[in-house]
């Protein structure tokens, strides 16, 4: 994710990369992991803005032009809708799992039941 002046959507990973410095999740990250070893891959050695362990402030230093982000869509739909960020496209077998727990209630909420037993890993 990036400023519409940073490019095209479906611009050169690489070309990308050359042009402009990355907003990355912290080393901790899973996803950070992900982008390492795909950097391996493909030789580069990206400029990094800046490592945050927040979503909301690597939505805010994307909007201000700090860098790329390195973050999934839904995390600035608004920002995508707006056409202040573009989604360059998306990283190739970079995936991040979402979880949510949640507790037997007494009377459950009737809009989360479909949700939890389509996705359930019980």
């Amino acid at each position: 994710m990036g400023r519409p002046s940073y490019g095209k959507a479906g611009a050169n990973l690489a070309d990308l990369l050359d042009a402009h410095p990355v907003i990355l999740p912290t080393l901790e990250s899973g996803v950070r992991s992900h982008f390492e070893a795909l950097m391996a891959r493909l030789g580069i050695t990206p400029q990094i803005a800046a490592e945050v362990d927040d979503v909301a402030m690597m939505r805010l230093l994307a909007r201000e032009g700090a860098g790329l982000a390195v973050l999934p869509a839904i995390f600035v739909k608004g920002e995508l809708e707006a056409g202040t960020l573009v989604e360059f496209g998306a990283l190739p077998k970079m995936v991040e799992s979402f979880y949510a727990v949640t507790v037997k209630r007494r009377f459950p909420n009737p809009l989360i039941r479909p949700l939890i037993r389509e996705n359930s890993q019980e």
